[in-house]
C-alpha cells in the first residue's frame, strides 16, 4: 500500500463522523455495483467514489479543488477525476445510475442549483446518497456555530424535511434518512471538533464513534448534527 493510500485511509475512515457518515450512504447503496455509472458531487480527492468502484461500479468525482484532484490520482482505487463547477456538470441527462454527495451542499451558495444539476444527470429510477450539516441545537453554543461555519464556509444548513421539500420540486422522492450526532452532548463534541479540533481532533477523537452510534441509536431520529438522505427520481 502507497503512502498517500494510507493518508487517505487515516483522514477518511480514522474520523470520528467521516467513515460513519460515507460508509452508510455506501451501504445503503449496495455492496456490489457492478454495471452501475455513480458520480461523487464534491467528492474532494476522489476517496470514496472509488470505495464505490472497489464494489464495481464506473465511479466519477467531480471536485473544483485542484490539489486534491492531483492528490486523488496518486490513489490506488482512484476513480475518474473531473474539476468541474457542481453547479454545472459536464454530464448529459440522465447520464448516472446513483449520485453521491457527503457534506457538500451546505458549502453551496444555491444548493437548490446544485440539487437541479444532480437530478439532471440522474436516471429516472436512480438515487441520490447524500449528506447535509443541520446543527440542529446550534443555536444553543452560539461561538462553536459561527465558528465552525466560518471555518468551513457553510452557507446554509438543512433537515431532511427542507431536503425533502427541494427535492420534491426536482423529482425527486425521500426514501430514508438518519440524523448522525442527536443527542445535545454528541452535538456540542461534533462542533466543538470542528470549530476547534481540525482534522487531527476529528482523528483523535475517533475511539468514540461508537459510543456515538450507541447515543444515536437510543435517541430520536429527528434532529442532530447531520442528515442522511437517500432519494429516488421519479420514472
Amino acid at each position: 500500500m502507497k503512502i498517500s493510500d494510507v493518508v487517505a485511509f487515516v483522514g477518511h475512515q480514522v474520523h470520528v463522523c467521516r467513515y460513519r457518515e460515507a460508509g452508510t450512504l455506501l451501504d445503503w447503496m449496495g455492496a456490489d455495483l457492478r454495471g452501475k455509472r455513480v458520480l461523487d458531487v464534491a467528492g474532494g480527492d476522489g476517496y470514496w467514489a472509488g470505495q464505490a468502484g472497489r464494489r464495481g461500479a464506473e465511479a466519477v468525482s467531480i471536485d473544483l479543488a485542484r490539489k486534491k484532484m492531483v492528490y486523488g490520482r496518486t490513489l490506488a482505487h482512484a476513480p475518474a477525476l473531473v474539476e468541474c463547477d457542481a453547479l454545472r456538470l459536464p454530464f448529459r441527462d440522465g447520464s448516472f445510475d446513483a449520485i453521491l454527495s457527503v457534506c457538500a451542499i451546505e458549502h453551496f451558495e444555491d444548493g437548490g442549483r446544485s440539487l437541479d444539476e444532480m437530478a439532471r444527470v440522474l436516471k429516472p429510477g436512480g438515487e441520490i446518497f447524500m449528506s447535509a450539516d443541520v446543527l440542529s441545537r446550534a443555536d444553543a453554543w452560539p461561538k462553536l456555530r459561527d465558528a465552525h461555519k466560518a471555518k468551513y464556509h457553510v452557507q446554509h444548513t438543512y433537515t431532511h424535511g427542507s431536503l425533502s421539500a427541494l427535492m420534491d420540486e426536482r423529482g425527486l422522492e425521500l426514501v430514508r434518512h438518519s440524523y448522525q450526532f442527536r443527542t445535545a452532548a454528541a452535538e456540542r463534541l461534533y462542533l466543538s471538533l470542528s470549530a476547534y479540533g481540525g482534522k487531527v481532533g476529528f482523528n483523535a477523537a475517533a475511539p468514540l464513534t461508537p459510543l456515538v452510534a450507541m447515543a444515536d441509536r437510543k435517541a430520536p431520529n429527528e434532529r442532530g448534527s447531520i442528515v442522511l438522505i437517500q432519494a429516488r427520481k421519479r420514472s
